[in-house]
């Protein structure tokens, strides 16, 4: 049986890992390669850098840190923002990252999964979906939650995995920061949809909230971040309290990655 990953995610923003609530009100967090390798001792499944002013800002990402980064773990790290064109994707592979989550180039050009998947592998592309409660269904939003596009959430994670996409990424922005639960009713409904693994994003406040992500909304991968900023707790305690609910966690070793997680062919 495959276990459940817990991935705590450092979104950054001139060089610094900041958080905020609902996507605004960001404050600062400290340095990112220092918080990637504390979760990685701490037990982290995978690290996830989003740079969140990349696109908003007409951007790349930034491709320094992911490399000073990529060579100090020994798991899988996915990068995300301003990937506008599969070249892009190439370069943040090539710069060290095993994966890459694409959001709003995904929405302007759907068919950038479908040519990454091709080129790099279903397994290096990640949907990034950032999802706004209206009522009963969720709009999706791009631009690191600025721009709305009257895209329904869950159909569009559903058309993310046609087009070839490995993973969702699924992220409330409602939940985001609040630290009130994920939104368990958004992350069950995709994960439905989908036959993919879907990471719920967004709310975590407790171990007890990574649990309900798993058994009731349905989701492979859990993502955190504020908790563990803050230190209101870590990663062990997150799994200890998995394990004790019956839900299949990797225990914390530093091992080299899979070799199919390192991308190597055709990045020129």
């Amino acid at each position: 049986m495959l276990t459940q990953r817990v991935i705590a995610c450092l979104d950054v923003k001139d060089g610094r890992v900041v958080k905020g609530t609902g996507f605004v009100n960001l404050r600062d967090a400290g340095d990112p390669v220092v918080l990637a390798e504390r979760y990685e001792t701490q037990g982290a499944d995978e690290i996830v850098y989003l740079d969140i002013s990349a696109t908003d800002e007409a951007r790349g990402t930034l491709l320094d840190l992911v490399l000073r980064t990529a060579e100090r773990l020994f798991i899988p790290l996915t990068v995300g923002g301003g990937m506008r064109t599969v070249d892009d994707i190439a370069q943040a592979l090539r710069a060290g990252a095993d994966k890459t989550a694409i959001n709003s180039a995904a929405v302007r050009r759907p068919q950038i999964l479908t040519e990454a998947a091709d080129r790099f592998g279903s397994q290096c592309v990640v949907a990034s979906i950032d999802a706004l409660r209206k009522g009963d269904w969720w709009e999706v939003y791009i631009n690191g939650g600025r721009q709305p596009t009257s895209i329904d959430a869950v159909e569009w994670a559903a058309r993310c995995a046609e087009l070839g996409a490995g993973e969702i990424l699924l992220t409330s922005i409602d939940r985001d920061g609040a630290r009130s639960g994920y939104d368990i009713e958004l992350t069950s409904r995709v994960s439905r949809a989908v036959r993919i693994p879907v990471v719920a994003s967004g709310g975590a406040g407790s171990a007890a909230d990574v649990v309900e992500a798993f058994v009731s909304g349905g989701a492979q991968a859990a993502l955190l971040a504020g908790v563990l900023h803050d230190e209101t707790t870590d990663i062990r305690t997150v799994k200890a309290a998995l394990a004790e609910s019956g839900i299949r966690v990797r225990t914390a070793t530093n091992t080299p990655r899979p070799s199919s997680l390192v991308p190597r062919p055709s990045l020129a």
